[in-house]
């Protein structure tokens, strides 16, 4: 499946961005002012969300997404979903990927028993969807405890998430948690030592569990760094703009550029 993209800067970098769960394609363009000079961004719509068609399974989303970094290597930034698809993209292909950001990712759950207990919960929460509608299942999605930070954002910002979040579809939203949920991933933890491209892991302080993850990834990852933003929660490139944007720039400069050949034995 070609997956629906939007694009905006002209910067030269190029740079794939992933949405998260119920997010959007349209969900960086606040970012645009703040790294338009930078990068390239193409912002991908992923399968069960807005008009795009649900997917079949995990491979084949990573498969598609994958496809879209044609050419010379890619900067890849995934949030929360899309970071975990970042990072199995950028495992599956890594010649494709120049360096990657993870913003509230992680690699999956390590024992079988805890990630059927995900897709249970993945599955239950899929049928709320379904059955009470997505504007029920986005007033639930908000006061959640990891989106505690949103609620400090300005009313405008808050309404235009909102907007975006009600725009899904039921069907479209419930294919996208039994797909791409925590459930359906597959440990990636066995995959991080071997992955030889420069990561930035990005948090939010406040988001304990999503920065204890990253503490932990950055152990096994060979080339990572990461930084975990005071005060701000699970979406650090919504709460704090340009503090993101300044640590994105920083990254993405000249001096982190890795030739594949100086890795060589």
């Amino acid at each position: 499946m070609t997956l629906e993209t939007l694009t905006w800067g002209r910067g030269p970098v190029r740079a794939l961005f992933i949405h998260g769960f119920a997010g959007s394609a349209r969900g960086f363009d606040h970012l645009e002012p703040l790294l338009g000079e930078a990068v390239t961004a193409t912002c991908v719509q992923l399968p069960g969300h807005a008009s795009t068609p649900p997917a079949r399974d995990w491979d084949s989303v990573i498969d598609d997404v994958g496809a879209l970094l044609s050419g010379a290597p890619w900067v890849v930034v995934g949030y929360s979903q899309g970071a975990r698809i970042a990072l199995a993209v950028a495992q599956k292909f890594p010649e494709r990927v120049d360096r990657l950001i993870l913003e509230s990712g992680g690699a999956g759950f390590r024992r079988r028993h805890d990630r059927l207990l995900r897709r249970r919960a993945d599955a239950a929460l899929a049928e709320l969807i379904t059955t009470r509608g997505v504007e029920a299942f986005v007033a639930h999605w908000e006061q959640l405890p990891l989106f505690a930070g949103l609620r400090t954002l300005s009313p405008q910002m808050q309404e235009s998430l909102r907007t975006r979040r009600v725009n899904h579809t039921a069907e479209g939203l419930a294919n996208a948690l039994e797909v791409m949920g925590q459930g359906a991933q597959p440990d990636l933890w066995p995959g991080l030592q071997s992955l030889r491209v420069p990561t930035l892991l990005i948090t939010g302080a406040a988001d304990e569990k999503y920065t204890r993850l990253a503490r932990k990834m950055v152990i096994d990852l060979p080339l990572a760094w990461r930084v975990a933003f005071r005060g701000i929660g699970h979406a650090p490139h919504l709460e704090c703009p340009e503090a993101y944007a300044a640590e994105l720039k920083s990254f993405l400069a000249p001096a982190w550029r890795t030739d594949p050949q100086e890795l060589a034995p």
